[in-house]
């Protein structure tokens, strides 16, 4: 039961640190699981990696903001961690089968 806690703590860091991603060390220590138990546990826990959730979760961000917002995606990827507004296209087109510009044109 602790450690369901604690899991479920490690999803709440990963959702509050959307803009600033931890990696699962620092997600680690932060919850005082190793890093092996943190996996195992988010996966029985989930049903994915905790890498696999934030990344998930940063791209749905990127979403609504781009529906809902009148920010450029370069704005959306950067609120969302991403760096590299090319990695942030690829990665939103693979999930949402649509480039990043043309869902945000869809919307306005």
């Amino acid at each position: 039961p602790e450690q369901i806690e604690r899991i479920h703590y490690a999803r709440e860091l990963i959702l509050q640190n959307l803009s600033k991603p931890l990696s699962v060390s620092e997600l680690s220590r932060r919850i005082g699981l190793n890093e092996f138990l943190l996996k195992r546990g988010f996966n029985q826990v989930f049903g994915t990696s905790p890498w696999k959730m934030g990344r998930e979760e940063r791209l749905e961000a990127a979403r609504r903001l781009l529906a809902a917002q009148d920010i450029s995606v370069s704005e959306a990827a950067y609120r969302v961690g991403y760096a590299n507004l090319g990695s942030f296209s690829e990665a939103f087109k693979r999930k949402f089968n649509i480039s990043p510009k043309k869902y945000q044109k869809k919307w306005r």
